[in-house]
């Protein structure tokens, strides 16, 4: 079987063109193939979150969603 080469841009031309049912396949296959970095990377995150939440006195599990946010925000704007 002959082997087809294509540019990423090409290919991304002929996802386009494919039903959407196709596309959510296309799309549901390329994210289980990154999940695993992901989801790592997820947990990555959120274990270097809470160190950094526990060394400045707070605790990152007990922290409501809306404190998180203010918190994050306050990192961001230290860099």
């Amino acid at each position: 079987m002959p082997t087809l080469k294509l540019t990423n841009k090409q290919v991304v031309e002929l996802i386009k063109q494919l039903p959407s049912e196709q596309q959510v396949e296309v799309f549901r296959f390329l994210l289980l193939q990154q999940w695993g970095e992901w989801e790592a990377l997820s947990r990555y995150a959120v274990d270097k979150v809470r160190l950094i939440a526990q060394e400045r006195g707070y605790n990152w599990d007990i922290m409501t969603e809306e404190e998180r946010e203010v918190f994050v925000d306050k990192l961001m704007d230290e860099d």
